[in-house]
């Protein structure tokens, strides 16, 4: 899980500074990985090979808004829906976040990384290495 603070000042001109929660459980991934057309790993590394900007961009929205939830306050669920990251998307924290991957390889590569499982991230890690 990843926690992000982010500082934006809202629709009514009030500076927040709030921490938004990021994850991406296994089961999550092996739908994402085997619901992709060759997978989801072969369709990023063609993505990026391609520098497909649009793809890439895309990609992210996708990433953010499907690991964006809320943790239970006993911390035992961490609860998603569509209208919960409709919410979020709807905030500058969104749009900040958003920007900051698009701008930044080191914090895009740090968000991938923070959103999936450790072992999952290791595993990634080595795959990726392997196809480079």
């Amino acid at each position: 899980m990843l926690k992000k603070t982010i500082t934006y000042e809202d629709f009514n001109g009030v500076e927040r500074k709030e921490d938004f929660y990021f994850n991406l459980s296994k089961a999550e991934i092996m739908e994402m990985q085997f619901g992709t057309v060759g997978g989801l790993d072969v369709m990023l590394k063609k993505i990026i090979d391609a520098k497909d900007v649009k793809s890439i961009m895309d990609t992210f929205k996708m990433l953010i808004l499907k690991a964006y939830g809320i943790k239970s306050d006993d911390g035992r669920r961490f609860i998603k829906s569509e209208e919960i990251a409709k919410e979020f998307e709807q905030t500058e924290a969104y749009s900040i976040l958003y920007m900051e991957l698009a701008s930044d390889d080191n914090a895009a590569a740090e968000f991938v990384n923070g959103i999936i499982p450790k072992d999952v991230a290791t595993e990634v890690s080595n795959q990726m290495k392997a196809i480079n």
